[in-house]
């Protein structure tokens, strides 16, 4: 039986219209729609990098709605008092939104759920970021995956409910409700002069999300396998700031794998493995939360790691000036683009926790704050398993050499060469934009020489190594 009441869609990462169980079922419910975004504790706490995207793909998403005959009501504050005072404005007998999986997220949700529940409020929650909720996915005793390996033969086959259309339009109620303007929340302000250097790199929305992946399953997905390792070339989806933001499902993305891999792609299995490592993030953030904040492997708890986010090491670090040009360059490409090559990522982080010696917590922090595709389990999990403190079954002796991993994944030095101006006489446009993203407090030049290395390669190793071994873990 239809209710003619409004239902309040709030949308939180799930910024879409097709494949959105949350929104099949409000507008199963008959009544007009009520799309909300909230601006709440959990928006103002993320990095500059993070929030700046979510405000580009808010906007573009108000303008999707809109050709749909709805619009997106914005709104600041608590949520649980924000959609109270929804509800009453408009006298709306629903709420439906899409799960997330932190304990901050768990925790706000309950929250949202008992309150409005307690008021006669129907408030329902959906599956919809993942492939498969994380409680659903056990072990033979029951338990929780720890290994990775065996969580993806445990789903390989599993079913995937197919992708649902959007919707040519979605039922409006007369009178909207007012809201914020998307401008006064200025989501881009701490990027300062970033934002615009990296903005041509963002491919925002919906339909963007889907042309790329149209394009990658179709054009690239092939030569995957080979590819996704070559930080020079273009080779991976680049899908993760939409996925990260729900503007493309988990399942969209695995369904369009799975049809590649019918048709004899070679690549398409190894990138229906990735889809299952966010998974596998997902999992352990859902069943492990301390993943987040402490070592994953308590056993790591004494480790003598260097927590201080200042030091000149650090800060070289973090400023793409190790003297290591692997590292420098996937930095600056971070600065310029918004996003890092996932062999680099490793890279960069097995540089800092074990060269440096310094806590995974700092990087981990600063991908937080500089990262437009920035996922909560995958910036964690990806943090934990490079410093060797996560799920990984034989961690201490996996110390990545900057060196020997660029002349084996970028022989012909291309990656090299787009992202760092120092010492050439005719540097590219990609290693020139570095210098105009970054703070000007950098006081940084394409005309300074390009520093010595801040911390020899074997010297780095072997300071790793000796620390570890003289641990037991």
């Amino acid at each position: 039986m239809s209710d003619t009441r409004p239902t309040v869609l709030w949308l939180r990462r799930d910024l879409r219209l097709s494949d959105h169980p949350a929104l099949c079922a409000v507008i199963g419910a008959g009544g007009p729609v009520i799309p909300l975004f909230i601006h709440d504790e959990t928006v103002a706490a993320l990095g500059a990098a993070p929030e700046w995207r979510l405000g580009l793909a808010l906007k573009q998403l108000g303008k999707t709605l809109e050709e749909t005959g709805s619009r997106l009501i914005l709104r600041r504050g608590n949520a649980l008092e924000v959609l109270r005072d929804l509800v009453r404005e408009t006298g709306a007998g629903a709420v439906h939104w899409t799960r997330l999986y932190d304990q901050d997220a768990i925790t706000r949700d309950k929250a949202v759920k008992a309150g409005l529940t307690g008021d006669g409020i129907d408030a329902v929650s959906h599956p919809g970021h993942l492939l498969f909720e994380p409680w659903t996915v056990q072990t033979k005793d029951g338990g929780y995956y720890k290994v990775y390996s065996p969580m993806w033969r445990a789903v390989k086959d599993r079913d995937v409910p197919a992708p649902v259309p959007a919707p040519d339009k979605l039922p409006s109620p007369d009178t909207w409700p007012p809201g914020d303007d998307l401008g006064d929340w200025a989501m881009g302000a701490a990027m300062r002069r970033g934002a615009d250097i990296c903005a041509p790199y963002q491919q925002v929305g919906e339909a963007k999300a889907q042309d790329r992946l149209a394009w990658f399953t179709t054009e690239s997905i092939d030569r995957y396998k080979t590819r996704r390792d070559l930080p020079g070339v273009d080779g991976t989806s680049n899908l993760s700031e939409n996925l990260a933001l729900g503007e493309i499902s988990a399942a969209q993305c695995w369904h369009a794998g799975l049809r590649a891999l019918h048709e004899g792609a070679a690549g398409a299995e190894q990138w229906l493995k990735e889809l299952v490592w966010r998974e596998f993030a997902y999992h352990l953030l859902y069943h492990t939360p301390h993943i987040l904040t402490h070592n994953w492997r308590e056993q790591w708890n004494a480790f003598p790691w260097n927590e201080d986010g200042q030091a000149s090491e650090v800060v070289a670090w973090k400023q793409g000036r190790t003297g290591i040009p692997f590292v420098d360059a996937a930095m600056r490409q971070m600065y310029v683009t918004g996003r890092m090559h996932n062999r680099a990522r490793m890279i960069v982080a097995s540089y800092l926790t074990k060269h440096l010696m310094s806590h995974w917590r700092v990087g981990q922090a600063w991908f937080d704050d500089c990262l437009t595709d920035w996922d909560i389990a995958s910036n964690a999990l990806g943090w934990q398993w490079a410093a060797g403190s996560g799920p990984d079954a034989a961690p201490y002796f996996r110390i990545f050499n900057p060196e020997t991993q660029l002349e084996k994944f970028d022989p012909k030095g291309q990656y090299a060469k787009a992202w760092i101006a120092e010492g050439r006489t005719q540097p590219s446009n990609t290693a020139l934009s570095y210098f105009n993203a970054i703070p000007r407090s950098w006081d940084l030049s394409p005309d300074d020489a390009y520093p010595s290395p801040v911390v020899g390669l074997s010297e780095g190793r072997d300071r790793a190594l000796s620390a570890y071994q003289a641990r037991s873990f």
